[in-house]
């Protein structure tokens, strides 16, 4: 690898491709040439309200803090490589409003660091538990928050990309189609559908929504961390994220950086499937358990190849009206869920220290008075 100069930062452990350095990403950073790296695949620690114990900075402060770090991989990044940041968003502190920073961190890197946005990406969770519990289990005012944005930017509007690297089998419907035949026609929409969408390509495009459980829960590197009495890192994504976006974004043999690495799941995916790779975290605890990813050669211990017919490799999202009643259930709270509301016996009733003006606000929610509306 090339690096330049020195700085407070050292190789905590090293394999044939790549290494896990300990220390803050920008001194690492700064140590390397122009234009030496190929893909920076990143999980940044989330603008929360709360304080996590990997830290993490305010949403109010993020995208200036944020700033000196894009400084420096706008540097390192090849004009053809890439920089992906999968980033959660955050709620406002005590209301039931979402806060803005990781949009106003994408306009940062547009518009002021000349980076493109090749792509915007989603990854749907399926199996995220019904956050935040305040608005969503007890006030049931917002759904649950299941997706996190990945911002794809790049240096210029042409990066090395190829999404044949990434295809998915068709779906049930689409197999019916090719075995059926397909008949060219306009479209509602107005779209000319021609003869080619019935050619059997083998696989699908996928779209940009990724639906990725984050289920780990008895993986070697937790059993590694068990056995040692060491500290998992508790926001770990699963392979699959940065393994998508790094197989369609490299070649074997490019090299991948994590400057927010964490337990160091990029590197354990670039060390299976032959890219050159460095892991940057800022806490040596968590350097330490990253090992556990690398006792074993990762290569000898790739994911299964998934059986492309098991259901189980398929995430179903309802429609959204299968439920819905021929009329309106509970009436909505005439405060807009200031007041918490509690079920009784008979309905709902605000925890309010007036009830009275908790009955009056149901009400006039449900559009009259209790004695008028029907049994």
């Amino acid at each position: 690898m090339t690096e330049k100069g020195s700085a407070d930062f050292r190789g905590f452990h090293q394999t044939s491709l790549g290494r896990i350095v300990h220390g803050d990403s920008i001194d690492v950073l700064a140590a390397r040439e122009d234009a030496s790296v190929d893909l920076i695949m990143t999980s940044p620690p989330f603008g929360l309200v709360r304080k996590k114990d990997y830290g993490n900075v305010e949403a109010d402060e993020y995208v200036e803090w944020f700033k000196s770090f894009a400084v420096e991989f706008r540097r390192v990044i090849k004009d053809n490589g890439s920089l992906v940041i999968d980033i959660g968003g955050a709620w406002n502190k005590g209301h039931p409003t979402r806060n803005l920073y990781h949009f106003k961190l994408l306009i940062m890197l547009c518009e002021d660091l000349g980076f493109h946005l090749a792509q915007d990406f989603y990854w749907w969770n399926p199996s995220k538990l019904p956050t935040p519990a305040e608005w969503v289990t007890v006030r049931r005012i917002r759904v649950k928050d299941a997706i996190n944005t990945v911002w794809w930017l790049s240096k210029t509007p042409w990066p090395k990309a190829g999404n044949r690297r990434v295809l998915q089998p068709y779906s049930s419907s689409m197999q019916d189609l090719l075995a059926k035949g397909y008949r060219a026609k306009k479209r509602p929409s107005g779209h000319e559908i021609s003869e080619n969408f019935g050619v059997d390509n083998g696989a699908a495009i996928p779209p940009n929504l990724l639906a990725i459980p984050n289920t780990e829960s008895n993986s070697f590197y937790l059993r590694y961390c068990g056995q040692r009495g060491l500290k998992p890192h508790p926001a770990r994504y699963p392979a699959e994220l940065p393994e998508f976006f790094v197989r369609m974004l490299t070649e074997p043999g490019d090299l991948v950086v994590d400057p927010f690495a964490g337990s160091c799941v990029t590197g354990e995916v670039c060390e299976r499937i032959g890219r050159r790779w460095v892991c940057i975290e800022l806490l040596e605890d968590y350097c330490e358990a990253a090992l556990g990813r690398f006792v074993r050669d990762p290569r000898e211990t790739a994911r299964a190849a998934a059986d492309p017919k098991a259901p189980s490799n398929y995430y179903r999202v309802p429609r959204p009206g299968i439920l819905w009643p021929a009329g309106d259930a509970d009436p909505l709270p005439g405060d807009g869920g200031r007041q918490r509301q509690t079920k009784t016996m008979t309905g709902t009733r605000s925890k309010s220290r007036n009830p009275d003006r908790a009955r009056s606000l149901l009400e006039l929610a449900a559009g009259g008075s209790a004695a008028s509306q029907p049994k």
